[in-house]
């Protein structure tokens, strides 16, 4: 298991703090990485591993195939999208109905598919449901994010209309991003990843195009005046770039800030907090290396200019959503990060200090399957999508 050195760890820890890092707990054993890159500052990975959690798990609903995001509605229900292109009404019971109608045309080949779902802010009143799906257009497919009106008998979907739609068309199926996020002023945010070959990735740096990005607009789409490339040369709507690919999101409850997590190649998953007009640096830079063993890019994990993740993984997690804690029913938990992970397959745990740096890491409900999403229920358990051909929402709640 790889450790900081010492003289790294002597220069960026005085005294009795470098004493106190080598006593606390080892961090959770993921296997060996896969790059040796040392980070740039102690709490960047590795962080101790949390007082273990002793938790029951259970099937909230099942007879899902490869389900993909979820929302939770004020009766206590839930949507929950299918990624093959089906959007489902979940009741609070945990029964399963029939495919909501009136969905777009959706590509689900490869990593493609109806992806992410939530609720407009004004829900209560405008019944507006907000998702991402991978769109077949002229040329190739593109990620995409849409809205509409769910009928009161939660059996279909009225006036939809396309809200974004990234360019230019791939042909390459893979690497959508995607997820839909609203930031509690007025804007929503939208995820993309830059379709994986070699061919599209470079795009990622590139603003003239919103592969790689998160993009920001207001609700109907249109593109708020102090985006940071307004009235540049490029797309109004970004607002950062250099991302791989983004599959989870949130808003941080204690301090209203957007926090992104995105896939690494192999090492390099890597935890934001996008800012306006940022580069975080793919594919110049990344703290994994190519899956064949070679470098990316410069062959560095950083550079002047790009952006230091908040925390990075390797061996990956394999990312999906992600959510912010809040509830009663596990204690400590107010304000950790909850995120799914595909690989090795968990829900993991992060325990963030006040100024927003990994404390501490706990991996949860390991050997369930691929977790793709999670959600906080009213309750204070945690409900988390199982991907798979015969996916499940299981609850994790404290083992009494």
């Amino acid at each position: 298991m790889r450790t900081l050195s010492p003289i790294v760890l002597a220069a960026l820890l005085p005294g009795a703090a470098f004493a106190e890092q080598h006593t606390e707990a080892k961090p959770v054993d993921r296997g060996p990485p896969n790059a040796e890159y040392e980070p740039a500052f102690p709490e960047q990975e590795m962080a101790p591993q949390l007082e273990a959690t002793e938790v029951a798990i259970e099937t909230f609903a099942e007879n899902l195939e490869r389900p993909w995001g979820i929302a939770p509605l004020p009766d206590g229900s839930y949507l929950v999208t299918e990624r093959p292109g089906r959007l489902r009404h979940v009741s609070a019971q945990g029964e399963v109905h029939e495919p909501i109608s009136g969905l777009p045309e959706i590509d689900a080949r490869e990593q493609g598919g109806l992806l992410d779902v939530t609720l407009s802010p004004d829900f209560g009143s405008d019944r507006m449901v907000y998702f991402t799906y991978a769109k077949p257009l002229d040329g190739g497919v593109a990620t995409a994010a849409a809205r509409g009106m769910l009928t009161e008998d939660m059996t279909a979907l009225e006036n939809v209309e396309d809200i974004f739609v990234q360019g230019p068309p791939s042909d390459a199926p893979m690497h959508y991003g995607s997820r839909i996020t609203f930031d509690g002023e007025g804007h929503v945010f939208i995820t993309t990843g830059e379709h994986f070959t070699d061919e599209y990735r470079r795009m990622a740096q590139e603003l003239d195009n919103t592969y790689g990005k998160v993009v920001r607009l207001n609700p109907d789409g249109s593109v708020p005046e102090d985006n940071p490339f307004v009235g540049q040369d490029g797309e109004d709507a970004i607002w950062s770039h250099g991302h791989r690919n983004i599959q989870g999101a949130a808003i941080q409850p204690a301090t209203g800030d957007y926090w992104t997590i995105e896939h690494g190649p192999a090492g390099g998953d890597e935890l934001n907090r996008p800012e306006a007009g940022k580069n975080y640096g793919w594919p110049e830079v990344s703290y994994g290396i190519r899956y064949d063993g070679a470098p990316i890019g410069t062959g560095e994990p950083r550079a002047e200019g790009m952006e230091e993740p908040v925390y990075f993984w390797d061996p990956v997690i394999a990312p999906g959503g992600m959510a912010f804690y809040e509830g009663d029913a596990f204690e400590g938990w107010e304000g950790d990060l909850i995120i799914a992970s595909l690989s090795p397959g968990e829900v993991v745990r992060l325990d963030l200090d006040e100024e927003g740096l990994v404390v501490g890491e706990e991996a949860l409900a390991g050997g369930n399957g691929r977790v793709r999403d999670v959600e906080i229920a009213e309750d204070g358990t945690v409900l988390f999508l199982i991907d798979s051909e015969a996916g499940a929402i299981l609850r994790m709640s404290p083992k009494s």
